[in-house]
């Protein structure tokens, strides 16, 4: 893995950071192959439970570095972009088998809205903004931003947000549901933290069937999702966590769930 993302794990929780400050966290070739690495280490093992993606510096993450697509020499075309760098990440934060807080510490912008809208739940410091910027450089919204956007705020607001390329507050965002919470500056990185950590401490395996029925939500009828409830409920009924579940419901005491 590059320098360009960082990665540790620590009571649970796999804390991911874009680590490009000078370039307000932007994506280059190197940072999007490191990003995905990342993800694949955080699904491989078992002691991650939960991941928290931030931003180093100033910016969560201002989506594509302008200078790569600027120059000739590095300019790897706008399918390999999108084909190989965006939307794998994408897939990868949906398809992970774990909760995945996005924690907005700065700017989220373009690409960097996008992959932030993607996450679980979505935590952003009071002073961050999201920005669908594409439409200022004659580009459409790419990161899967046409498909999460439409279904969190609207198709009207979704639409004008886009076109208008207007700065969204964290504060504007909470209200229109964009994301989870906003939350003061001072409080902003402890209660990302805490967030994390609190899913960590959940029933893995049921926030994981939950995400599957989430997904599939996208796509189904009610016929096929209540029988796609029942296969991941009975899924989830075998776990350990389950027994824990019910045992210290009877027994009055705080659960200790495994991932189990």
């Amino acid at each position: 893995m590059s320098d360009s993302i960082l990665m540790q794990v620590e009571n649970g929780v796999a804390t991911i950071t874009l680590n490009r400050p000078q370039v307000f966290n932007s994506f280059n070739r190197e940072m999007a192959f490191a990003m995905q690495d990342a993800l694949d280490q955080c699904a491989a093992n078992d002691e991650v439970r939960a991941v928290l993606i931030l931003g180093e510096g100033k910016a969560f993450c201002a989506g594509q570095d302008i200078q790569e697509i600027t120059n000739p020499e590095l300019h790897p075309g706008f399918k390999a972009i999108l084909d190989d760098h965006y939307n794998p990440i994408v897939l990868k934060i949906r398809d992970l088998e774990k909760p995945v807080v996005a924690g907005v510490n700065g700017v989220a912008a373009g690409a960097g809205a996008n992959l932030a809208i993607c996450c679980d739940v979505v935590i952003a410091a009071e002073s961050a903004a999201f920005i669908q910027a594409f439409s200022k450089i004659g580009l459409i919204p790419d990161s899967a931003g046409t498909f999460f956007l439409p279904r969190l705020i609207g198709f009207g607001k979704a639409s004008a947000a886009m076109m208008l390329a207007d700065k969204i507050t964290a504060t504007e965002a909470e209200q229109m549901g964009m994301i989870y919470k906003a939350i003061p500056d001072a409080d902003f990185l402890a209660t990302a933290q805490k967030t994390a950590r609190k899913l960590a401490a959940l029933p893995t395996v049921a926030l994981a069937n939950t995400k599957k029925a989430l997904n599939q939500s996208f796509y189904n009828t009610v016929e096929e999702q209540l029988a796609l409830e029942s296969k991941l409920q009975i899924e989830s009924a075998a776990t350990e966590d389950y027994a824990e579940g019910v045992a210290s419901f009877m027994e009055k005491r705080k659960p200790v769930f495994k991932g189990k």
